[in-house]
């Protein structure tokens, strides 16, 4: 398919009530308004182009822009493109999954969620966040800094009731992945989620909640899934 083939094919799937729902989630600019199932059921039409998934995201329409990041090959990705996606991510949904997946995946994980967790830029710093929080979620242990994570959860603890509204709730999901996929740091990660308790974000107009990091490192381990990593983190 065409790129103008996958945009009529966008705007055919758009809905208002959806388009609705994204707004009340922060969505800013152009959208259609295509629920992300219906969003994967393109994907096989783009996949393997990555010239076209590229220019996906070039469009500044939300909804193709995370196809594009469904899309992909993150392993071709070039630092500067992810540079050039992340200053374009308008709302969270872009810089919380589809910039953050795709980065955890490419050949500059570390490098760039380092960079982003320090901007002053809330939108690149859940990014950032983000990132290294999928990056942990799909990389065997030996290869993780755990001195490193282990810094990141104490400022994690020190400082994220003071930090920008979505970044607070992506530092909170932080403390959930190393609880769940870095057995050696679970019970530290749980000592972190007790110490900063409940998370307080402004979700919008929306019914969401934050989840509570002890909570939810606790549903994992009564299903036996500490330390079971994840095959890919894009969804």
């Amino acid at each position: 398919m065409t790129l103008d083939e996958i945009m009529w094919e966008l705007a055919e799937l758009g809905t208002e009530q959806t388009k609705k729902t994204f707004r009340n989630h922060g969505a800013k600019g152009d959208l259609f308004g295509v629920k992300v199932g219906d969003l994967k059921k393109l994907v096989k039409h783009v996949k393997k182009d990555q010239p076209l998934a590229l220019a996906l995201y070039e469009t500044g329409n939300s909804d193709a822009m995370y196809l594009a990041g469904l899309s992909v090959n993150p392993k071709l990705m070039k630092k500067e493109t992810l540079q050039k996606w992340v200053k374009t991510a308008t709302w969270y949904m872009l810089a919380e999954y589809t910039i953050a997946g795709v980065a955890a995946e490419s050949n500059f994980a570390l490098e760039l969620a380092r960079e982003w967790m320090d901007s002053d830029e809330e939108m690149t710093a859940v990014a950032g966040w983000s990132t290294y929080s999928n990056y942990i979620s799909i990389t065997p242990d030996e290869k993780l800094d755990i001195e490193e994570i282990r810094s990141l959860l104490q400022q994690v603890e020190s400082s994220i009731h003071q930090e920008k509204n979505r970044v607070r709730y992506v530092m909170n999901g932080f403390v959930i992945s190393v609880g769940a996929y870095v057995p050696e740091l679970h019970e530290e990660a749980i000592h972190v989620a007790e110490e900063i308790g409940k998370v307080h974000v402004d979700v919008g107009n929306t019914a969401c909640k934050v989840p509570l990091a002890t909570e939810y490192i606790k549903k994992i381990e009564q299903r036996n899934k500490i330390g079971v990593k994840k095959k890919t983190c894009i969804c």
